[in-house]
């Protein structure tokens, strides 16, 4: 169907080049162009079919919109430079009325893509809309442009509307109905309550799939012992006032330092099932070290006081800037590992994944990345690959290619599908295999 819609785009634009073919059923001809164009316009493409979301129907119906749009520009371009000696042979005001007709006809079909895209696309970032307003008129520029916004929103479209078949072909199965709880733990210098998704797309995808969530809800920032306390009492209140018995935790970054210091030192380990970290930084980052000795300390404590008094206004109580950053030094990670011992009975994993190249991380990660490099090799942006492994099993996330997955990526930060590496899936099926292990 995109074909035949091609091709009656081409007609449309070119009628009165072509006219001359259709002798005495110009008429009729005219009108038919007129009908395809249309329901053209309105329909590019039977690609649509199997997604079942109105807003996906119509972001793939732009982005097909905007590949036509190329294909008949180009195809009338072509035919006129080939044909424009016999077709108007000096007849300027011909010639003139048929450029205006082939602009307005593209026009037409240009707009209504674009408009369909900008309207219904998550995944088209801002710097691309704004990089499509800027370049609309410039050459070359306008068509880099353009094919990156045609292949972002096409592949967001096919891609969410598998996501959505897939859940519905297993809404049954529950794959991520766990014996026991899961609890999300943020990471540092962020929160998981309040003004701000933490966890991006995962919680609710886990949830479609039978997972019942609960999050720390403890503060942005503060040392490894106090975050301990906060979230050791938060997993008594929540299997208090469940019933439930334990809990399976998912930590991000210091989270996971967080919750080995509550489950060695705390007295929780019989109310925790297992403990998975994602990119924890279990041997510290030797970067945050160089900072320490090379920031002045006055620098270093106008940025705390800053960042405390920024977070205190939304919500937490007793954040505490610097004594989070000295618990992430490889010095203060090498020390608190030769005391604090794995929990008895709770089933520790680890997984951490690695960026390929600095711009593949956004900011700061995209500063950050090449330091840590430089110091550590291989990261995520802010934690060396080799400071991830922790517990019976361990696996390293990466996709093809030079972009790899950052930091940010492994808890959807960005809201991003990266091609090659499905973040909601890639906790679904972990959640899944702690089911499957009894948990």
């Amino acid at each position: 169907m995109l074909i035949f819609n091609g091709i009656a785009f081409f007609a449309a634009a070119n009628y009165y080049a072509l006219k001359g073919y259709f002798g005495e059923y110009r008429i009729a001809a005219c009108t038919i162009i007129s009908i395809l164009f249309i329901a053209g316009n309105i329909k590019p493409t039977l690609g649509d079919r199997k997604i079942p979301d109105r807003r996906l129907k119509i972001c793939l119906q732009g982005s097909d919109l905007l590949v036509l749009f190329c294909v008949s520009t180009a195809a009338s371009v072509l035919y006129l430079l080939a044909e424009m000696g016999r077709l108007f042979d000096g007849e300027v005001k011909i010639w003139l009325f048929h450029l205006l007709n082939i602009f307005l006809a593209e026009a037409v079909v240009f707009w209504n893509g674009i408009i369909r895209v900008y309207l219904t696309s998550k995944q088209l970032a801002l710097k691309w809309r704004l990089l499509g307003l800027v370049c609309g008129f410039v050459p070359v520029a306008n068509l880099v442009v353009l094919y990156h916004i045609i292949r972002i929103t096409g592949y967001e479209a096919r891609f969410e509307g598998e996501k959505l078949l897939l859940n519905e072909r297993r809404k049954k199965e529950k794959v991520c109905a766990t014996r026991y709880p899961i609890l999300l733990v943020h990471g540092v210098f962020f929160r998981d309550f309040k003004y701000l998704n933490y966890w991006g797309r995962i919680p609710s995808e886990l949830e479609r799939n039978g997972a019942v969530i609960y999050y720390g809800n403890h503060q942005s920032a503060d040392s490894v012992e106090g975050s301990g306390k906060e979230l050791a009492e938060r997993i008594r209140q929540i299997t208090e006032e469940t019933g439930c018995g334990k809990v399976n935790i998912i930590a991000h970054s210091k989270g996971g330092l967080d919750c080995r210091y509550a489950l060695s030192e705390l007295g929780i380990e019989d109310r925790v099932a297992s403990l998975t970290t994602v990119n924890t930084p279990h041997r510290g980052c030797l970067f945050a070290d160089y900072l320490l000795e090379k920031i002045p300390p006055e620098i270093q404590m106008k940025t705390a006081d800053a960042y405390n008094k920024a977070v205190r206004v939304l919500g937490d109580e007793n954040p505490d800037f610097m004594a989070a950053v000295r618990d992430l030094t490889e010095s203060a990670c090498t020390a608190r590992n030769q005391h604090i011992k794995d929990a008895p009975g709770v089933y520790y994993q680890s997984t951490g994944s690695r960026c390929g190249r600095a711009w593949n991380g956004r900011f700061p990660l995209n500063v950050t990345y090449p330091l840590v490099k430089r110091f550590s090799g291989d990261n995520d942006g802010l934690v060396s690959t080799e400071s991830f492994p922790w517990g019976e099993d361990f696996c390293l996330v990466t996709v093809k290619g030079k972009r790899g997955v950052s930091h940010g990526d492994m808890i959807d930060l960005n809201r991003e599908n990266i091609p090659g590496f499905d973040v909601r899936e890639f906790y679904v099926d972990l959640v899944a295999e702690l089911k499957r292990k009894g948990f």
